[in-house]
């Protein structure tokens, strides 16, 4: 009995932790700094770029992405 309980609380509780709005509001955000980051970089000249170590084609290809398309470790 104990263990059914146990697993059934534990498929409700991961259940009831995907999808929520805290969750959204975070995608929103990540996704808000994702697009300010990628117009900021597509507005460096080259001079700017070559200190950072990026060329104008990845700095292109970068500021073309969507803006969604964020990191892995920026949603942990």
């Amino acid at each position: 009995m104990f263990a059914s309980l146990h697993t059934s609380t534990m498929a409700v509780a991961k259940v009831q932790s995907r999808g929520t709005v805290a969750d959204f509001a975070k995608r929103l955000r990540l996704a808000a700094t994702a697009r300010r980051q990628r117009v900021q970089l597509a507005r460096l000249d080259a001079t700017l770029l070559a200190d950072i170590g990026v060329t104008a084609a990845q700095a292109e290809a970068e500021a073309a992405r969507p803006s969604w398309d964020v990191p892995r470790t920026w949603l942990r």
